[in-house]
């Protein structure tokens, strides 16, 4: 799976220099009520941006890891407004230590009910004592002030990475916010019921059993009613063999419920790629079609599963790859067409778009520099029609594709100034060596553009240097 090949990945580069501790760096804080933002930690009504760096070294410890927040503003994301968070940030339990991967799995949502964003991370590498548990989910609590105090939330009996992946959403319909979990030991979904206190004490907890042992959890609504569903990815657990799939579970008053089958992938985003007030279900996988991934493609491909009312749609799910028409590039084997996913409005029209990060694309004879896809939403549904491709070769992007940059390893896209159309933040965490860096595409009525793009690394935003794999993960 997607997570194995990347931890894989981090220990063969594990050469970082040894840096020292992490400052806290905070803009403004912002003073006002409780706006509801969705991605907005200090209640300004703009939302934010937080970026991963989970093999950044921190009080010497390598691959300790630590996260960086970038303030939205009315005049969109501005990291001279930022914070980074550790686990040697004062506030935050635990302790730095080597390959803790802290920031290694994201996800927000209001979990105490205060009308604050607050931040979840999945810290699955944990040790917890000298036992042989693994794996903690850290809730760090949003507020006027932004993200500050924080809690651990620890399994209830001996798990093997709790916190393998995080989903917020309301999957009872009773208007808290919910916090489900995965982790190795059990063949299914923790859910900790809303709200959690600051002390870490959930309302209740319950397991949901799977028929795939995931490693992915989305969250999103698919049939319009007032509790959130949940997406498991993973592999099928029963028969002979065990291909990749995904099952979805509908929320209702009495917890979540299976629905049906998905096609299967490595990342996907739950979000109306229609306008029709129903969540769509958009799978990524980047592999090539096999028996154990029948719903990879040529480079990649991209699956829509529609939603309605009842649920999953007896419509026919579209699969979009490089091949499909108005879709920029050539599908090639290795270009993995659907590593990352991200939705948003990228134009005002109302419809969400889609960003697809392709971090095999080659460039000439550079491999594996990257690319992100940026598919559009309309009355059909999503369509390769005006897709847009954008490479660190584009005019207006800053930087040279450089081989195994793998731009694109992240995407986001996120209303950082409130107007209503989704910028794009793309990762490359391999960049300058593992160092990593971010880019910021702005937006307009014609959608993305690269007119006016930045971008920027760890030291700029107050990390350390060094291996970091900054901009693994992105989330707001």
């Amino acid at each position: 799976m997607r997570r194995q090949y990347l931890r894989a990945a981090l220990a063969a580069t594990a050469s970082a220099a040894l840096v020292g501790g992490l400052l806290l760096v905070t803009g403004s804080g912002a003073v006002a009520a409780p706006a509801g933002t969705p991605g907005d930690f200090n209640g300004d009504g703009y939302r934010d941006l937080v970026i991963a760096a989970p093999q950044g070294t921190v009080d010497r410890r390598t691959g300790a890891g630590y996260v960086t927040v970038i303030n939205g503003t009315r005049n969109g994301l501005d990291k001279s407004q930022r914070t980074v968070i550790s686990q040697a940030t004062p506030g935050v339990p635990g302790a730095p230590e080597k390959w803790d991967f802290f920031g290694d799995r994201l996800t927000t949502g209001d979990l105490d009910g205060d009308g604050y964003t607050d931040l979840v991370v999945g810290v699955a590498s944990e040790r917890i004592g000298y036992s042989f548990s693994y794996g903690v989910v850290t809730v760090v609590w949003g507020g006027p002030s932004g993200l500050r105090s924080a809690v651990e939330l620890q399994a209830p009996s001996h798990r093997t990475e709790f916190g393998l992946d995080v989903a917020v959403g309301d999957f009872d319909g009773d208007g808290r916010a919910d916090l489900a979990t995965l982790d190795q030991s059990v063949a299914g979904v923790s859910v900790f019921k809303g709200p959690v206190s600051r002390s870490g004490k959930p309302a209740g907890l319950t397991v949901v059993e799977s028929s795939v042992r995931a490693d992915r959890i989305v969250a999103g609504n698919v049939n319009g009613d007032g509790a959130t569903d949940l997406l498991a990815m993973g592999r099928q657990t029963s028969g002979t063999t065990h291909p990749n799939r995904g099952v979805l579970y509908t929320g209702s008053g009495s917890g979540l419920q299976a629905a049906g089958g998905v096609a299967g992938g490595h990342d996907a985003v739950i979000a109306d790629v229609d306008k029709d007030g129903h969540g769509d279900i958009v799978t990524g996988n980047y592999m090539e079609k096999t028996a154990d991934e029948p719903d990879g493609g040529p480079g990649g491909a991209v699956t829509v599963t529609y939603g309605s009312a009842g649920g999953l749609s007896t419509r026919t799910p579209v699969r979009i790859t490089q091949a499909t028409t108005g879709v920029p590039g050539t599908a090639t084997k290795g270009d993995r067409f659907g590593w990352s996913l991200s939705a948003g409005d990228t134009n005002g029209d109302g419809y969400a778009d889609v960003a697809v990060g392709a971090t095999g694309e080659a460039t000439g004879s550079r491999k594996a520099t990257g690319a992100v896809a940026v598919l559009n939403g309309s009355a059909r549904g999503l369509t390769g029609t005006g897709a847009k491709t954008f490479t660190q070769d584009t005019a207006g992007v800053p930087g040279t594709g450089e081989t195994f940059d793998q731009f694109g390893a992240a995407v986001g896209l996120i209303d950082g100034d409130g107007d209503r159309r989704a910028e794009l933040v793309i990762g490359a965490f391999a960049e300058n060596d593992g160092a990593g860096s971010v880019w910021l595409l702005a937006s307009g009525r014609g959608g993305i553009t690269a007119t006016g793009a930045t971008s920027f690394g760890a030291r700029s935003v107050g990390g350390p240097s060094g291996l970091a794999y900054f901009g693994q993960v992105l989330a707001g």
